[in-house]
């Protein structure tokens, strides 16, 4: 048996930025996402978001790729907000989203920033959160 544990901080936000996590049904989404990795083998440590965007932990497991982590977990619950009318108008996750590795010295700092976002929010918008992960993980920013 192999012992791993891989943290990634992984974000992503609704296509356009579009304002569909509301109060009403944020967690209602979020409890969805958990459940339906945990059913997928994927273990989400932590998660939150704000009206337009999720950050959520992830610990990728020994046969696991990111890539394909993200498909299953934005791919099923774009299908279920669909399905069940949980938002007004059609739902869709934008297609890119961002994902950096944590150290298992600076885990709790990440759960901290993740759990606090509707704070965080108050202050600045999910367009200068964007670009500052553009700006500090030295992302390329591509057009459209």
């Amino acid at each position: 048996m192999s012992y791993v544990r891989i943290w990634v901080h992984c974000v992503w936000g609704t296509k356009n930025k579009a304002l569909f996590l509301t109060s009403r049904n944020k967690w209602e989404i979020i409890n969805h996402i958990r459940e339906n990795a945990g059913r997928k083998n994927i273990y989400i440590d932590f998660i939150n978001g704000d009206k337009e965007h999720i950050h959520c932990i992830l610990s990728l497991g020994a046969d696991q790729t990111l890539a394909k982590c993200m498909q299953l977990i934005k791919g099923e619950s774009s299908r279920w907000i669909n399905k069940e009318n949980i938002v007004n108008g059609r739902f869709e996750w934008a297609e890119e989203y961002f994902a950096v590795s944590v150290s298992e010295n600076d885990i709790n700092k990440v759960r901290d920033y993740i759990k606090n976002q509707e704070e965080h929010h108050r202050i600045h918008t999910w367009t200068e959160e964007y670009n500052k992960f553009l700006e500090q993980y030295h992302f390329e920013k591509f057009p459209g």
